[in-house]
């Protein structure tokens, strides 16, 4: 009886009902705006614990101490990647995911979960020699590769995300503050470059709609602008599923996605987001406890570039929501529907519950 709770214990009961708070608020409000797609969703999240607790038992010393497998990792995942502008049907005029029979599988989110392993593996024996350029360089082109393929699918949240994410980790690892003022001045130098000759047209009119949205309310801006109302109809308890005048009458683009948070904030009220955000602040308070109680650098970096990928997609996505940020169509992790983002952060979950168990953090 003791081994058997022991075995509970190293699962972490208090974040695996955070996981299943956070993903039943999703469920419920894509139940009321997208019924269609409740079952979908709902095998997702199942098949996605079951990776979670399947992955728990695979020793991640296994990713430390094996260079070739996350070299080859990495290559496969820059292949899929390149394969998509061969071979990935276009949807809403992009590829960006391949479809086998009704199932679409984006390989950016297995580029996330590989980059992280990757990252974290270079900087663990390397923290000491962060003074170094080269490390930057380096861990920089590993980055650069699937960004640009990613950016030109075109995903420009995903490539930012993975831009953000290298940029913490260098943090973490100790960069210099000469290199990292440096590393922003040439960030700048990107972004005005970016504007002037890379952004397609309609994700310049994204970020002009975002920081004047009268300019184009029934377009570019709609969307953001109904996000909006949504989230002011809510009131405290909002207007019950399947009762939101936004969410139900098709004035919210993508209730199941994008706007999510606005769909629940409309039909559940501050009462439901208050939980749902409760609900994250203990599932990143788990997190945050492997970071700081880890005993060796591999899962203290690894975690942390989990916790930067997730808090910066949250962020985004209730930012687009609020009017806060521009829209970049980033998911609400564990929230918005899609099987790709759901098996990212169920993988990196079992990977840190493996953490949890072999370490007794």
């Amino acid at each position: 009886m003791t081994r058997i709770l022991s075995k509970i214990k190293s699962f972490d009961p208090i974040l695996l009902i955070s996981i299943v708070v956070i993903s039943t608020i999703g469920l419920l409000s894509i139940s009321s705006s997208t019924p269609h797609l409740f079952l979908r969703q709902f095998l997702f999240i199942c098949v996605g614990f079951l990776i979670m607790i399947l992955i728990s038992f695979i020793d991640w010393r296994v990713l430390r101490d094996s260079p070739y497998l996350v070299f080859t990792l990495y290559i496969v995942s820059v292949l899929l990647l390149i394969g998509l502008f061969f071979f990935a049907p276009v949807i809403r005029d992009v590829r960006r995911w391949y479809s086998i029979g009704p199932i679409l599988i984006g390989p950016g989110e297995l580029v996330k979960l590989v980059l992280i392993i990757l990252l974290a593996k270079y900087f663990s024996t390397r923290h000491v020699e962060m003074y170094k350029i080269s490390h930057i360089v380096l861990s920089g082109l590993y980055v650069f590769i699937p960004a640009l393929l990613i950016f030109l699918q075109p995903d420009l949240g995903s490539a930012t995300i993975l831009i953000i994410m290298w940029v913490g980790i260098l943090l973490i690892s100790g960069i210099t503050l000469r290199h990292f003022v440096a590393l922003c001045f040439l960030g700048l130098v990107t972004l005005s470059l970016g504007w002037s000759y890379f952004l397609a047209d309609y994700q310049k009119d994204r970020v002009l709609s975002f920081v004047k949205p009268q300019l184009d309310p029934q377009g570019i801006g709609w969307g953001q602008n109904q996000a909006q109302i949504a989230v002011g109809n809510g009131g405290l308890f909002g207007e019950g599923l399947g009762a939101g005048s936004q969410t139900q009458y098709g004035f919210l683009p993508e209730p199941h996605t994008d706007y999510i948070f606005a769909a629940i904030a409309e039909e559940m009220g501050l009462l439901g987001v208050s939980i749902l955000f409760i609900a994250f602040v203990v599932f990143l308070w788990r997190l945050l406890i492997v970071i700081f109680k880890s005993k060796t650098n591999f899962p203290r970096l690894f975690v942390s570039g989990l916790v930067i990928i997730i808090v910066t997609q949250a962020f985004i996505n209730i930012g687009m929501n609020l009017g806060i940020m521009p829209i970049i169509g980033t998911p609400l992790p564990l929230v918005s529907y899609g099987g790709s983002n759901l098996l990212f952060v169920f993988t990196g979950l079992g990977i840190l519950l493996n953490f949890k168990r072999t370490s007794r953090l």
